[in-house]
């Protein structure tokens, strides 16, 4: 048995997400995201192997935005689906720092590359707040 970790598997993120009745491709949001992520968490790279690092990255950043803007858009609870992520990566020993600064980028990548996204970037802000202090999660 590898202690390597699988590539993603499981319910496939969306590709788009509709703000304000606008359809939002999140993979090239996602892509930047990684860039950025991988920039500040090169060690990641080592740690998960660099193939599936970045798969996972994408993977769960395209799930992070489209709960984000569906939260806005009243369709879902970014916080309970951001509180469910952070469980499963922390039984996973995966840093919940990462997360949150994973969340915090993501809200510059929406405030940069979507139109009118404010608010989804300050859920997205808000959501990173939310697993630093929560004490479950420290």
């Amino acid at each position: 048995m590898s202690g390597r970790t699988a590539p993603p598997s499981g319910w496939p993120p969306p590709d788009t997400a509709v703000l304000n009745g606008v359809p939002v491709q999140l993979g090239p949001l996602s892509e930047e995201i990684a860039d950025r992520y991988f920039e500040r968490f090169p060690d990641d790279l080592d740690r998960y192997g660099h193939e599936v690092a970045r798969a996972w990255e994408i993977h769960d950043t395209r799930h992070v935005l489209s709960w984000a803007i569906a939260d806005i858009e009243g369709r879902a609870d970014l916080n309970a689906q951001i509180t469910w992520l952070a469980r499963l990566l922390k039984a996973r020993n995966f840093p919940l720092e990462h997360l949150a600064t994973n969340l915090e980028l993501a809200a510059d990548v929406a405030r940069e590359q979507i139109q009118r996204a404010g608010p989804v970037a300050g859920r997205l802000e808000e959501a990173a707040d939310l697993i630093r202090r929560t004490p479950s999660f420290q």
